[in-house]
């Protein structure tokens, strides 16, 4: 059937509740509207799904939902894991609750016991969850950081972290095979209960989880003699931080805590920001003033699903607050972690520091410096939590430390996702160790760069929408790759990196090696000068992201140098 019939047969099919066909009904003769709609079934991603909310097959609502969940359901049956069952947690995003209780009800209509949280949590929540109730797998509904518009159905297996091959591959495989609605089993929410399968989870998981966020503390005496002398501000966007951040920084003994009112309560319609990312600037605007307000030493913002960190802090110097990328914040915790671990003897044997190809390369010179494995993997958090899975399995590294650009990261191997709570409070105890010497966060941040040298990086994205999207990005990576530029930003190429291909290509000798992770649409350039550029297709949104950095002798010679890159680099 082509889109149209497809429209017709949703808008009179009994199957769909009233609601649904009375929305679609009111898109009548708003035919590029039905067709961004109907042109394709929502894709499953190696993430899962993540789209607008509404009526559609290319559109979150139950129904897509359900479809997604019978698969994941076959491939958890076909793995013999209906009596470990799945641990469900929700976010703050509309019908994120509505989601959550079709996903469990499909699941359980399969014979699959469903743990739910009885409220919004943390997606890192979610991640510990699986791992403590022995779960075979976890799903948590939440669309991260995009505009309000969207929710998304994120899976992970029973390690606790995103799935990765070969069960994403394979949950993919399944879930392509429901191709109808007739495959698609639920029951009633009563029945489930009764039967032991619908199970609701509490209290008892989040006193568990925020012990094992406070044992990453190193230095809880310097916290409480400096308690009183740092001043935070803190909003949780609308979003599911609220009660954790607060609650662990409370714990810890932080005296001047004060919340973004107006962004204090969950709301999926995010009255006050459009765009609820922490590395947006306009997040910031009331936690700025009310920064302002109360002289506060840093200010912290966390996106809906508490995983991505956001930063600014003071500077004395100035008297105004600098904004922190994801790269500075998470070398901020790195560095804070390797040095009083070792300064402490806390630090494990054969330790590791794990992140991802297009973060800083900053994480290198932290990690040599500690004598410290660093450790490489795709793009995407989910391969760091891989890392964890395989130290332990293969006893080679202990995890101490992971980050990714996208501001977010991990301490403690508790969780195998990033987890901006426990961000806020290793940067918060932070804050406190460097006031005990007479630092700020951005005086620390200063004193990395002279110790490490000026590493910045950047990252621009081309947003490509509609059913032309992906063939325009499949067009500029094909581009890419059969004409590989000699120079960038006056930096010689020296190498490129073929994720998809798993080549790497001296651009000098043209000797081709391997570069050893697994197979991905990512192309990435090794430049002189310490300089590197990234470019790939984002794996949940219609975007092609080019990522790049760069390593100067100051800052401002670093951010010449990072302009001149990103202006070659996107013509």
């Amino acid at each position: 059937m082509n889109y149209m019939e497809i429209y017709r047969q949703w808008c009179a099919d009994p199957y769909f509740d009233e609601a649904t066909r009375a929305e679609l009904k009111a898109l009548e003769g708003n035919e590029a509207e039905i067709e961004d709609r109907f042109y394709r079934q929502m894709e499953f991603g190696t993430g899962g799904l993540r789209g607008v909310i509404g009526a559609g097959t290319n559109r979150m609502n139950i129904y897509t939902v359900r479809q997604a969940t019978q698969g994941l359901a076959n491939y958890i049956r076909a793995q013999n894991g209906q009596e470990k069952g799945a641990a469900i947690a929700y976010d703050s995003r509309i019908m994120s609750a509505e989601f959550a209780d079709e996903t469990a009800l499909c699941l359980n209509a399969n014979g699959i016991r469903a743990y739910v949280f009885d409220s919004l949590r943390p997606t890192p929540e979610l991640s510990f969850a699986v791992r403590e109730l022995g779960c075979i797998a976890g799903i948590v509904i939440t669309a991260s950081h995009n505009p309000r518009e969207y929710n998304g159905y994120k899976v992970y297996w029973e390690d606790g972290a995103q799935i990765t091959p070969p069960h994403d591959k394979n949950i993919l495989a399944e879930v392509a095979k429901v191709t109808s609605f007739d495959q698609v089993k639920t029951m009633e929410k009563e029945a489930a209960v009764q039967a032991g399968l619908y199970r609701v989870i509490g209290k008892e998981l989040d006193d568990r989880y925020m012990e094992e966020l406070k044992k990453q503390s190193i230095h809880p005496e310097v916290i409480r003699e400096m308690a009183g002398d740092i001043r935070i501000v803190y909003t949780p966007l609308h979003g599911t931080g609220n009660l954790p951040v607060r609650r662990v920084l409370r714990e810890l003994g932080f005296e001047h805590v004060y919340i973004v009112k107006e962004q204090e309560l969950p709301d999926g319609n995010f009255p006050t920001v459009s765009y609820p990312n922490p590395e947006s600037p306009k997040a910031f605007e009331r936690a700025l003033a009310l920064a302002r307000e109360t002289d506060a030493d840093i200010v912290l913002a966390t996106d809906p699903d508490a995983d991505r960190l956001g930063v600014y802090c003071k500077d004395t110097k100035t008297g105004e607050y600098v904004s922190f990328t994801g790269n500075m914040s998470g070398m901020l915790i790195a560095d804070y972690i390797l040095r009083e671990r070792t300064a402490t003897g806390t630090m494990p044997e054969r330790p590791a520091l794990v992140e991802t190809i297009v973060t800083t390369d900053m994480a290198k010179a932290v990690a040599a410096a500690y004598g410290v494995q660093l450790i490489e993997v795709l793009t995407g958090f989910k391969y760091i939590g891989e890392q964890i899975k395989l130290f332990e399995e293969q006893d080679s590294f202990r995890y101490v430390f992971g980050l990714e650009e996208s501001y977010g990261c991990l301490a403690g191997a508790y969780a195998r996702d990033k987890d901006a709570c426990v961000a806020v409070m290793m940067l918060c105890e932070a804050a406190s160790w460097y006031k005990k010497q007479g630092m700020t966060l951005w005086d620390a941040m200063l004193a990395l760069y002279e110790k490490y040298g000026f590493y910045r990086e950047g990252l621009e994205t081309k947003t490509l929408k509609g059913v032309d999207g992906a063939a325009q990005i499949a067009r500029l990576m094909a581009d890419a790759r059969s004409n590989p530029p000699r120079e960038l930003g006056g930096c010689k190429v020296l190498a490129v990196r073929d994720y998809k291909e798993d080549t790497r290509r001296d651009m000098e000798t043209g000797e081709v090696t391997k570069t050893g992770l697994p197979s991905s649409n990512v192309l990435y350039y090794e430049l002189s000068d310490n300089a590197w550029c990234c470019m790939r297709p984002s794996g949940t949104e219609p975007k092609i992201k080019y990522y790049f950095g760069v390593c100067g002798s100051s800052l401002a010679d670093a951010d010449k140098r990072l302009a001149a890159l990103k202006e070659d680099l996107l013509k």
